[in-house]
């Protein structure tokens, strides 16, 4: 019986040990090793094997975390009691400092958010510290990240969750809003009124100018068409002229160059110069074309209107004429 127990028992204490020997740290965890309360070194995630009875270890979330920061009550720099909260999102870099330089983390990091989210809210008045989210988030993780460096810690983002003034104020703001929405809404209406009177104003003004130009091009162009007309009539008429003008003179020079092959006397040729002259003078034309070698008709002309001054003469040279061939 003594012989069956003692193997049992040694196969039980070989489990044992395996079991408290043998530990796993999962990826996202370090290990810290603690032999007999003393720290010994820091295991990586993996198997891990330690001295059985007396090692131990302690793991720790190396994963980004969030702390939730309560809501508090502050007063800023105008008197104003506003309600704020906020959360930090923090990642542990020293698991050895964040277990050994703090005992407890959590509510540390809560309590300086806290104290330093009241001093940071306490100097802007409210309407700063309800259009400031950002500046504010800003500075406070600043100083989370700088007071939590000691316990291995770096504060990755702060965000306020509210900043929430008293129901008295809530409903002045609503109001203020109100009538600020009001306002713009009657200034968006007025401006779209504007904007439509002003373009319906250009378009006015644009039909007018359109409106003018074709009148403006329409007498042009109808005074260049009866200017055009005119002219056309005029150069027709100067054309007529011309031509009446210029047959005229070529059917005197005819006439008087068939006289002349004629050999007509002078008398003669005084009265059909005369005749012509007078027909010639019925005409519309305004030019008469005298030839030059016709010019001693003149003297014949002159020579006949003495003769009609004195008709006795006339008739002693008529009947001296006569008596002549008689002898």
């Amino acid at each position: 019986m003594f012989i069956i127990l003692v193997p049992a028992l040694a196969a039980i204490l070989v489990i044992l040990i395996l079991f408290t020997s043998i530990r796993i740290v999962r990826p996202y965890e370090r290990g810290l090793v603690e032999r007999l309360g003393k720290y010994k070194d820091s295991r990586p995630p993996g198997l891990q094997l330690i001295f059985p009875f007396i090692d131990t270890i302690r793991r720790v979330d190396m994963r980004e975390q969030v702390v939730d920061v309560p809501p508090q009550e502050v007063i800023t720099s105008d008197n104003v009691v506003v309600s704020v909260d906020a959360v930090v999102f923090y990642e542990p870099t020293d698991p050895q400092r964040l277990v050994y330089n703090v005992a407890n983390f959590m509510l540390a990091i809560t309590k300086l958010a806290q104290t330093n989210l009241r001093n940071l809210v306490g100097d802007l008045q409210l309407d700063e510290a309800l259009t400031s989210r950002d500046r504010i988030n800003t500075a406070l993780r600043e100083i989370l990240d700088e007071a939590t460096d000691k316990w291995g810690v770096r504060v990755v983002r702060v965000e306020l969750q509210r900043i929430d003034p008293p129901p008295d104020v809530m409903a002045a703001m609503h109001e203020q809003m109100k009538a600020e929405r009001t306002r713009r809404a009657t200034v968006t209406e007025a401006e779209g009124f504007k904007e439509s009177e002003v373009t319906r104003a250009e378009g006015d003004k644009r039909s007018r100018i359109l409106e003018a130009e074709g009148l403006r091009q329409s007498e042009i162009l109808s005074a260049e068409g009866q200017a055009q007309a005119v002219r056309t009539i005029a150069d027709a008429e100067q054309y007529r002229l011309q031509t009446v003008a210029e047959g005229q003179a070529e059917a005197t020079r005819q006439t008087f160059q068939a006289i002349h092959d004629g050999d007509p006397t002078s008398d003669l040729l005084a009265i059909r110069y005369l005749e012509t002259l007078s027909q010639m003078a019925d005409g519309r034309a305004t030019k008469l074309t005298i030839p030059t070698e016709f010019s001693g008709i003149l003297g014949a002309v002159a020579g006949i209107a003495e003769a009609m001054k004195d008709p006795s003469s006339t008739t002693e040279s008529v009947e001296e004429e006569t008596a002549s061939p008689g002898e």
